[in-house]
């Protein structure tokens, strides 16, 4: 069993920033992949980055060039820096990740609001 623990979502202003972290812990085997994905009311959830233990990068095309994702593979924990928040941003922002056995495990979820 795996778990994922969010912080840092929260209430900003367009135009500001959000970092968002996850720490995953109870995995036996390497993690593979790391990444985002969000949900807003009424939509599908969407990706939003992903990266691997390599650190290939992968970005929807919506965040490119304002978020950035990194990862700490020592503690197993994975950032992603949001900057130049649009009120479009606003999401529930789901951490995700993928062991080298092939599983997928998703964390409760985290609320970012981007509104004046």
């Amino acid at each position: 069993q795996v778990q994922l623990v969010e912080s840092g979502g929260g209430l900003v202003q367009p135009g500001g920033s959000l970092r968002l972290s996850c720490a995953a812990s109870g995995s036996r085997f390497a993690i593979n992949v790391m990444g985002w994905y969000r949900q807003a009311p009424g939509k599908q959830r969407e990706l939003v980055a992903t990266i691997t233990s390599g650190s290939s990068r992968n970005y929807a095309d919506s965040v490119k060039g304002r978020f950035t994702i990194s990862r700490d593979n020592a503690k197993n924990t994975v950032y992603l820096q949001m900057n130049s928040l649009k009120p479009e941003d606003t999401a529930v922002y789901y951490c995700t990740v993928r062991p080298l056995d092939g599983s997928v495990w998703w964390g409760q979820g985290t609320q970012v609001t981007v509104s004046s």
